[in-house]
This record gives structure tokens, C-alpha cells and sequence, in this order.
């Protein structure tokens, strides 16, 4: 972390989840209000322009649809993938919408969003290709690896197991 500025409050945490439609995971949310990580790579949910953090959060859902576009992918629980590149991808959002959100920690990592929730691993998304970074929020804040923890979110969790049989990105 760059640096740290004052964690934010519940008006601000109340305002981010009703302004995107999420509630932050309950670990999540307390990180968020003990510290508020400033630099490049960390969401600035208190001043960073609301288009931007629409943007951070779309991107997984986002990278999905290129790899539907562009390298065919197809998830197993989508049914059969229709004929038309439109109509996949409408089929495709219309799954990612079911999906659980993503909300991004730092970079291209990211929690499940869900109060009531907690201590689900850090994954790393990039496309199609999901990996556990740590196992815990705490322990990638410690900077631990999760390679031995076992991903706890519908369908994203897929593809972690996805790309451990696979390897592909």
C-alpha cells in the first residue's frame, strides 16, 4: 500500500453500496473502515469519479464477455451456446447478472460482494482466468498466498477449478 487515509464511515460505506448496488462482505467492509488504501491500484471509494469504480467493478463480468467474443469461451452451466455471437452474448450477461459481484480490493483482485458474509478467498481475475491469491482478505493484506485455498463463489469458482485442470488463461 502506497499509504492509508481514514477508514470510511458508514454513511460513506452506505453511500458506495447504494450508489453501485452491492453491499461490501462483512471483512471487507471492516477493512474499508479501519483504512482506506490510497495508490493506483486501490479503489479510491471515497474520491475516485463514480464511472471509474462502475468500470473496476464491470471488469470481470466485462472479461468474460471478450473471452464469449473473441476466444469462444462457454461456461459449462450456460446450457448450449447459441449460434449467433449476439445471441451468446446476450445469454452470457444474462448469466453474469446471476453471477455473484465481484468487488475489487487492489488491481485485479477482488471479494464476493454479500453482507452476512466473510473470509472467502482473494481471487484474482483477469478474463477467463481465475486464481486464489490468498486465502483470506487478511492474509493478502499479509501478503500470503492462498494456492492451497479452496474458492467459495458460484460460478467464478468454476473457473479457478477451470483453470487448474486447464491451465488456460
Amino acid at each position: 500500500m502506497s499509504m492509508v487515509g481514514p477508514g470510511l464511515t458508514d454513511d460513506e460505506i452506505a453511500r458506495v453500496e447504494g450508489t453501485f448496488g452491492f453491499q461490501f462482505a462483512d471483512d471487507h467492509r471492516a477493512f474499508l473502515a479501519v483504512g482506506l488504501p490510497v495508490g493506483a491500484s486501490w479503489p479510491d471509494w471515497r474520491g475516485e469519479g463514480r464511472k471509474s469504480l462502475a468500470k473496476r467493478l464491470q471488469l470481470p463480468a466485462e472479461g468474460i464477455l471478450f473471452a464469449v467474443e473473441w476466444s469462444r469461451f462457454w461456461h459449462d452451466g450456460w446450457g448450449q451456446r447459441p449460434a449467433r455471437m449476439r445471441d451468446a452474448l446476450r445469454s452470457a450477461r444474462y448469466q453474469l447478472a446471476r453471477a455473484p459481484q465481484l468487488v475489487p480490493v487492489c488491481s485485479h483482485h477482488y471479494l464476493p460482494a454479500g453482507h452476512g458474509t466473510s473470509g472467502h478467498p482473494v481471487l484474482s481475475v483477469v478474463r477467463t482466468h481465475v486464481v486464489v491469491a490468498s486465502a483470506t482478505l487478511a492474509d493478502y493484506l499479509e501478503g500470503k498466498s492462498g494456492a492451497d485455498a479452496v474458492p467459495t463463489v458460484e460460478f467464478w469458482s468454476d473457473l479457478v477449478k477451470r483453470a487448474d485442470v486447464s491451465g488456460e488463461l
